[in-house]
């Protein structure tokens, strides 16, 4: 009863409605001209990604007219950049990491298809148009001792093969022929020379500075990848043997062994579309200091072919010729014949689930 006097006092005093002034502040906001901030993009100079690959392969025969024997295989695959680009600069870094094994029911042991370690890091900068300035580091071994199992000819402690029975595991391991191991050999280089950028795809490195280590790390490997004789060896004829005189001392030569040279990189990468991808690399290498004549080549390529989101093809080939390492066929060995120099190669088909994370 007393709120209709006030209110009607209110009009009359002339003051207004205070819901009225609120709707009209509102109104007047909403007419005022709007003002943009202008708000400038941090620039990204880091690209990173991180692709990984597993591949699982296995065969199983019960009563197989044809022949044939059990098998299970598994690899996998990671590779993962960071590439940093800022001005006239650029950092590229590139590590590629491979791991293989199988079983074979005709060998009762695993045995590797895959291992390998590979990183790589280059340094540029522009000097003209295409051409840079670049620093160039590489590193190249594997994870674990590679074996080879030449079908026994003995028990493990030496003995005959009763009738009727096979060789177990442990007369296999007691065979097998050590061919590599980590360090075993490891390549490292640090190359001073020019990029060369005439396409997005091709990259033409030339280093006429290059300095590397050959680290052999197993006594045992040692003369197969024609490491040089530690000083106090050098000139003698008759090097000491191991205790049956068989073989000589794997101790005699050095672990280590520098090399000086030039370098011809090139860089070959094409992404044909979102599913197809094509990458190769040639290096060879030219030592000043022991035959710079015999060159020594590795050559890598690798197609990637994606089917699926999460599912994709890859063929790979490694193609290596080192004047320093000897390979012994089999039957050289059974005739007691040194290795020679010979062209090492491999291909690879894998199908497998792949996924890939990437940071623009």
């Amino acid at each position: 009863m007393a709120l209709v006097p006030v209110f009607a006092t209110a009009q009359e005093t002339g003051q207004s409605d205070p819901l009225k002034v609120l709707d009209e502040a509102a109104r007047a906001v909403e007419a005022a001209p709007k003002v943009e901030v202008e708000t400038t993009p941090v620039p990204k100079y880091w690209k990173n990604s991180l692709q990984t690959k597993l591949d699982f392969g296995q065969t199983s025969l019960t009563n197989w007219a044809a022949g044939g024997y059990n098998t299970i295989s598994l690899k996998t695959y990671i590779d993962g950049n960071a590439n940093y680009a800022k001005d006239k600069m650029f950092w590229n870094n590139r590590l590629q990491l491979d791991y293989g094994f199988f079983y074979s029911a005709d060998k009762p042991v695993l045995q590797k298809s895959d291992d390998r370690i590979y990183l790589e890091s280059k340094w540029g900068y522009q000097a003209k148009d295409e051409l840079y300035y670049s620093i160039n580091f590489s590193f190249k071994s594997q994870f674990a001792n590679t074996f080879e199992f030449p079908t026994p000819s003995a028990k493990a402690d030496g003995s005959s093969l009763p009738d009727g029975e096979e060789y177990t595991t442990e007369d296999w391991r007691a065979a097998s022929v050590l061919k590599s191991g980590f360090l075993s050999p490891a390549y490292t280089n640090l190359a001073l020379g020019l990029d060369y950028k005439p396409l997005s795809w091709l990259t033409v490195n030339l280093a006429p500075l290059t300095g590397g280590l050959v680290i052999v790390d197993n006594p045992l490997l040692r003369s197969s990848y024609s490491q040089p004789l530690k000083k106090q060896y050098e000139d003698v004829t008759d090097l000491p043997k191991l205790a049956d005189g068989s073989t000589v001392d794997g101790n005699v030569y050095r672990a280590v062994k520098f090399e000086f040279g030039a370098q011809l990189k090139v860089d070959f990468k094409v992404n044909v579309n979102d599913n197809f991808a094509f990458s190769s690399q040639v290096v060879l290498f030219s030592d000043y200091l022991d035959d710079p004549q015999n060159l020594r080549v590795n050559w890598d390529t690798r197609f990637d072919w994606k089917i699926a989101k999460f599912f994709s093809f890859m063929f790979t080939t490694n193609l290596i010729y080192d004047d320093n390492v000897m390979i012994v066929t089999p039957e050289e060995k059974a005739a007691g014949l040194q290795g020679k120099q010979r062209i090492q190669f491999k291909e690879s088909l894998t199908f497998g689930f792949v996924y890939t994370f990437s940071r623009q």
